[in-house]
């Protein structure tokens, strides 16, 4: 195993730091394995003929920048195993921060939640886990993000209803939730030039970006269908982009929202805002 380690490291150094590289040897040792880290260490084997060729297939994704969870196929949120392709954005960390926000707020029984712009499913499949007997509803324009979507909610033993919902153009309004969460688009165009050029190439930029003269596009939407379909005192939760926190606030307070807070992310930055529907 530490020629198999050496190997990696000496083949990507040209291409990633040192602790970037790190992470990649675990990832790529227990997905090859199929052992957690550690164990696979302690076997002390080194990898058959058939491991290496998947290992030279991976080594040359990563010397392009493709995402090591597209290369995998899948990643871990909130301690769970979702599964990620080139139709989904990969869950970030702030996201697992606005996941547990959620549930340390919302600790009644039978809550009905609505994940707007799901994506892979993580957000949804999260709450369906660990909401106590909760109903959960989640809406994407993207079928290739909601066969993945229904597929992670599968893995995961969890109940969640997947609809091809475009929030820009007409939604269902029969049916009235508990909690809305959405982590939409939010990136400027202008901040693409700042952005890793893994992200740029490979994930979806019609998850990430809006244009800077209408930044806060669809979080007025999602707002004003919070206010069609959320109930009296319900929750809306946001993942935002850290320039626009004293914006959103404001927006939401416009609404007639109450109770709006706007919480930071472990790095200190503006990264979430709750808002209650006026009862």
């Amino acid at each position: 195993m530490r020629k198999t380690i050496s190997y990696i490291n000496n083949s990507l150094k040209a291409y990633y730091p040192e602790s970037e590289i790190s992470g990649f040897v675990r990832i790529i040792t227990e997905h090859i394995t199929n052992r957690p880290y550690p164990r696979a260490l302690l076997a002390a084997e080194e990898f058959t003929a058939e491991q290496n060729g998947k290992l030279e297939q991976i080594l040359d994704r990563l010397k392009t920048f493709e995402p090591i969870q597209y290369i995998i196929g899948d990643t871990e949120f909130f301690g769970l195993s979702i599964l990620v392709n080139k139709a989904t954005l990969i869950p970030r960390p702030e996201t697992e921060e606005l996941v547990e926000l959620i549930i340390n707020e919302n600790m009644a029984s039978g809550l009905k939640a609505l994940d707007i712009g799901t994506g892979s499913g993580a957000i949804a499949v999260a709450l369906a886990k660990y909401l106590h007997d909760s109903t959960v509803s989640a809406w994407d324009f993207s079928q290739g993000a909601l066969d993945i979507a229904k597929q992670n909610a599968e893995r995961n033993s969890v109940s969640v209803e997947f609809s091809d919902i475009d929030v820009l153009a007409s939604y269902p309004t029969n049916t009235n939730y508990d909690i809305i969460v959405s982590n939409p688009p939010y990136v400027l165009e202008s901040e693409k030039q700042a952005m890793e050029q893994n992200v740029l190439a490979y994930e979806p930029h019609s998850a990430l970006f809006v244009p800077d003269d209408n930044a806060l596009l669809f979080y007025e939407r999602i707002a004003d269908i919070a206010l069609a379909v959320l109930n009296q005192g319900g929750k809306l939760y946001f993942e935002i982009n850290q320039a626009k926190g004293q914006e959103m606030v404001s927006l939401l307070k416009g609404k007639g929202f109450v109770n709006v807070s706007l919480f930071q992310d472990l790095c200190k930055r503006d990264r979430m805002v709750r808002a209650v529907k006026q009862g």
